[in-house]
């Protein structure tokens, strides 16, 4: 599936929203190349614990993110599945993020936007942009740069 949304006017946040470990996060929907379920990942050795390797999409060679791993949340249960991969844009070149589940494109309002809260996770609080309320949930808004920067110590 590949995304192709108008992110409305300014008045409003789409987002790409998808789950890992149970918490819903979102990435901007402007930023999303493609949502695939991944095949085959190629291990890259002595690469950094969030790096999970590579993929061959359509030609080109993309590195795949563990955001389980990046976010340092839990590994999945073994024999789970692989989940999903949603592939973005980040200056110029492709990554997959490897998450959950995908869920929906939503648009929420710019109102609803709150700070990061300072009871977030420490290993989040410089890779979120904000949280919306989206009824009995919350979603984090992930910076993507930020988030694809493997330099960055968990």
């Amino acid at each position: 599936m590949t995304i192709r949304e108008d992110a409305g006017d300014d008045a409003s946040h789409a987002f790409v929203t998808f789950m890992v470990a149970g918490q819903v996060l979102g990435i901007p929907v402007m930023k999303v190349q493609d949502i695939l379920t991944p095949e085959a990942i190629a291990r890259v050795p002595l690469g950094p614990p969030d790096v999970r390797g590579l993929i061959n999409l359509r030609g080109r060679i993309v590195t795949v993110i563990d955001v389980r791993t990046r976010l340092a949340l839990t590994a999945a249960a073994p024999g789970k599945n692989q989940g999903m991969c949603v592939t973005v844009e980040n200056d110029g070149e492709l990554y997959t993020l490897l998450v959950d589940d995908v869920g929906d494109v939503v648009s929420l309002p710019a109102e609803a936007r709150e700070p990061v809260p300072p009871t977030l996770d420490s290993s989040w609080t410089d890779l979120a942009e904000g949280v919306f309320r989206m009824g009995d949930e919350l979603l984090v808004a992930l910076d993507i740069a930020k988030l694809l920067d493997i330099r960055r110590k968990n």
